[in-house]
């Protein structure tokens, strides 16, 4: 027990008790902490007011810097986040529509505005610019398309449409015409003669005039002309100028074999065989036709000279008296006839040389079997009439007989071999035809030939020379010949021809020709 509790009632009352009430009341009533425990022992509760203070004092927003301290420097000076929300951009993160509202409105174009002036047409410049200054001044992507060649890429197909039509063959004619085989050139242009099936061709830079001239008609001339030179200098060396007639046949054979074989070989490395097996059945058909033409030709010229044993008689004329006869007949008549070979010969060269061109050229690419025949009637009926026109004259030679020789395929015209000549040429543009290789150049190969036979060096020729020889060494023939030129046409049978029996077998014979190449192809294919 405390002392002043043991001893107080001792000494004289309870003061023990009073001082005890007195340290109750100054015992503080709050927390332990020093403010509270030492505040009320200086007099007053002022831990409790500060107690107060502090939670009004505290921020009420969120502990973001401004919220924090914006009520504690006296009110809620910064935008709330309402006000700011209401500032915020409401477009996309744009930089016309992050700044447009902030100051003073919409002053950009909107969205709605832009999309509005955006190009709904391609992204060509034309396109993307044209509505942006006031109207659609170019041509829109339709016009355009409709403009755009729908053909295939040849020059022809697209161009084509430009200039007022479809003038060159459609994408559909020149794709039935494309090679089906590998991209060797055999198997390009080897099917190009194919009976039965439309043209095969590739593409080439030789479908135009100057291409043509270029590619194929320069080479053809400067070929014959070579040949040309030879001749001239074996003529001038021999004093023969009928040399020149020897090259006539033969210079049109070897120019078709260069072109169809030879190119190949020298310039692409081909072997022979190659070159040959890559030729379809009518390229062999067309380069057999003029090799046979040419040599049977070729082997009556040069017997005739060598049986003779002197040069022809048309060519022993008073010019072959002048001193500078030789210097000029190269200009006079061995040049001229290089061109007309050249000419002559386009049928069966311009194919091998230039056959895209001609395949494009071509008015009918079709196919035509029935045009087939026809070209293998005409050139069987003409080297028929060839033949027996040379072996009727020879045997009439051979006979001792001083009369003209009218009986025969001579009783047809008075120059049956010629005319068997211009059937063999007319059939080559017709075969090109019936495999859709008829370019209207090689129409010219005919042409040159009959006007070469009938105007130049063929039967006005020949007959002007023959009136001058009878007239001075027989009389006799002289007034046959008056005689056989009023009853028979030169070149072209008459309607009475119609009855004569010769004309009949030649006719037979081409049909003979007709079915024998048929039946050739048949047996080939099988």
């Amino acid at each position: 027990m405390a002392e002043q509790d043991r001893y107080g009632g001792w000494f004289g009352g309870n003061k023990a008790d009073k001082v005890q009430d007195k340290v109750q009341e100054a015992i503080p009533k709050t927390s332990g902490a020093e403010q509270d425990r030492y505040g009320g022992w200086f007099g007053g509760n002022k831990a409790d007011r500060v107690k107060e203070a502090i939670p009004r004092d505290m921020p009420q927003g969120s502990g973001a810097e401004q919220d924090r301290y914006g009520r504690s420097f006296g009110g809620d000076k910064l935008p709330s986040a309402d006000e700011i929300s209401g500032k915020l951009p409401q477009r996309s993160g744009a930089e016309q529509d992050s700044y447009g509202r902030w100051f003073g409105g919409d002053k950009l174009p909107s969205r709605a505005d832009i999309q509005d002036k955006i190009p709904k047409t391609s992204g060509a410049e034309q396109d993307r610019y044209e509505n942006w200054f006031g109207g659609d001044k170019l041509p829109s992507r339709e016009d355009i398309q409709r403009r755009l060649p729908h053909g295939s890429g040849a020059e022809q197909d697209r161009y084509g449409r430009w200039f007022g039509g479809d003038k060159a063959p459609s994408a559909e004619r020149v794709n039935e015409s494309l090679p089906r085989g590998s991209g060797a050139e055999q198997d390009r242009y080897g099917s190009h003669f194919r009976p039965g099936s439309t043209t095969n061709i590739g593409l080439g830079g030789t479908a135009s005039t100057l291409g043509l001239i270029q590619h194929a008609i320069l080479p053809s001339f400067g070929f014959h002309s070579g040949l040309s030179v030879i001749a001239y200098g074996i003529g001038r060396y021999t004093n023969t100028v009928e040399v020149k007639d020897w090259l006539w046949p033969s210079g049109q054979v070897a120019n078709a074999w260069w072109s169809a074989i030879g190119i190949p070989v020298v310039y692409e490395g081909a072997s022979l065989s190659v070159a040959w097996n890559a030729l379809s059945y009518s390229q062999k058909l067309l380069l057999t036709g003029v090799s046979a033409w040419g040599i049977r030709l070729f082997y009556r010229v040069v017997s005739r000279t060598l049986r003779r044993g002197k040069d022809d008689p048309r060519y022993e004329t008073a010019e072959r008296k002048e001193p500078n006869f030789w210097n000029k007949v190269f200009f006079t008549k061995f040049l001229p006839e290089a061109v007309a070979q050249t000419l002559i010969s386009l049928p069966f060269t311009l194919p091998f040389r230039a056959p895209i061109a001609s395949a494009l050229a071509a008015p009918f690419p079709e196919a035509s079997p029935f045009a087939h025949s026809v070209a293998v009637f005409l050139f069987t009926a003409g080297y028929a009439l060839e033949i027996l026109a040379d072996s009727q004259l020879e045997a009439h030679a051979r006979s001792g007989s001083i009369d003209l020789d009218r009986e025969g395929v001579w009783s047809i015209v008075r120059h049956p071999n010629y005319l068997g000549d211009a059937l063999c040429h007319f059939s080559f543009p017709i075969l090109l035809y019936s495999v859709g290789q008829l370019h209207p150049l090689t129409l010219l190969g005919p042409a040159a030939n009959y006007v070469f036979l009938r105007f130049i060096g063929g039967d006005k020729e020949n007959e002007e020379n023959q009136e001058q020889r009878y007239l001075k060494e027989n009389p006799v023939k002289y007034q046959q010949l008056q005689d056989y030129k009023q009853a028979k046409n030169s070149f072209w049978p008459s309607l009475s021809e119609a009855s004569n029996k010769w004309l009949w077998t030649v006719a037979a014979a081409g049909a003979g020709g007709v079915i024998l190449e048929r039946s050739l192809f048949s047996f080939l294919r099988s």
